[in-house]
């Protein structure tokens, strides 16, 4: 009988969080019609939709939050 190697399932050393655009609203302080205004101009965080809901990876928003920083400020 040959013995079988045990391979463990692969997991991810992260688990990404996901935000609602309420909170991504919240932690930017602006009102969610801008997000939505974002959103139809392709301006805003990436959005995936997960069911019926629409959904932000915190790694997406972080990195398109560093994509908006004022260069001047």
């Amino acid at each position: 009988m040959t013995e079988q190697p045990n391979h463990a399932p692969s997991i991810p050393l992260f688990v990404d969080e996901w935000m609602t655009p309420k909170e991504v609203c919240h932690e930017l302080q602006i009102p969610e019609q801008t997000f939505y205004q974002w959103r139809v101009k392709h301006a805003g965080p990436r959005a995936h939709r997960i069911g019926r809901h629409l959904r932000i990876s915190r790694t997406d928003f972080n990195a398109w939050l560093a994509t908006t920083e004022d260069p001047i400020g």
